[in-house]
């Protein structure tokens, strides 16, 4: 399970991305001061949220310290949407800026992708991608959730590893095509429907409770990161 770091002195937001960050199946630690942030240990962190205002020492103080530690993707959160600002920040060392009040599902399609990128948790499992309780690992060929290994066909399969390697992101049918059918004559709108049915019934008998896959009418197909 990988962990993420907040810090953010925000009593509200620290519980509100607690619960969206634990839902969608990473562990947090948390900080509520750019001092206190500096103190905790993140020898097994894989990505830090920082605010910026922060009492003691503010976050935009604290970049260079914490990639010394340890080199892994700082997003920074703030309402300040200056050009010059996240320029500045990106010049210290901070991988990612998201501007507050954001949107859920870009926070997360956001970590996700600097998980991906930039290698957030080092060794065996650095390509598994984690929604909730799925967990997609394209080099295996294998798909789990709750700790479930799926029964996927090679269709199946490559369908749920698209949707899951672009987040909340739309695919269109064109891209499920390219990468399911490599464009086959014989696949057609309703071989997609087919099969994201049967993957979304396979992921239902281990979390029913979940709807993981999302139609985007007359688009195609996204993932749903968010609650």
């Amino acid at each position: 399970m990988k962990k993420i770091f907040i810090i953010e002195d925000d009593q509200e937001i620290q519980n509100v991305l607690g619960i969206l960050l634990k839902g969608n199946g990473f562990d947090v630690v948390r900080a509520y001061s750019g001092t206190e942030g500096l103190l905790v240990d993140i020898s097994d962190v894989d990505l830090i949220l920082l605010d910026l205002m922060l009492p003691g020492r503010r976050g935009q103080d604290i970049i260079g310290e914490l990639k010394a530690k340890k080199n892994i993707p700082i997003i920074v959160m703030s309402a300040v949407n200056d050009i010059s600002a996240k320029v500045d920040l990106f010049a210290l060392g901070a991988d990612d800026y998201v501007t507050k009040p954001f949107h859920n599902d870009e926070l997360l399609a956001r970590i996700s992708a600097r998980l991906r990128t930039t290698g957030g948790a080092a060794g065996k499992d650095d390509k598994t991608i984690r929604i909730k309780k799925l967990e997609v690992r394209p080099d295996d060929w294998e798909a789990y959730v709750d700790g479930n290994l799926l029964d996927l066909s090679k269709q199946e399969f490559e369908l749920l590893c698209l949707l899951a390697e672009n987040g909340g992101k739309t695919c269109t049918k064109s891209m499920i095509f390219e990468k399911a059918w490599h464009y086959d004559s014989e696949a057609d709108d309703n071989t997609i429907n087919v099969h994201i049915s049967k993957v979304r019934k396979k992921l239902k008998e281990y979390d029913p409770d979940t709807d993981y896959i999302e139609t985007v009418w007359g688009i195609g197909y996204r993932m749903k990161t968010g609650n």
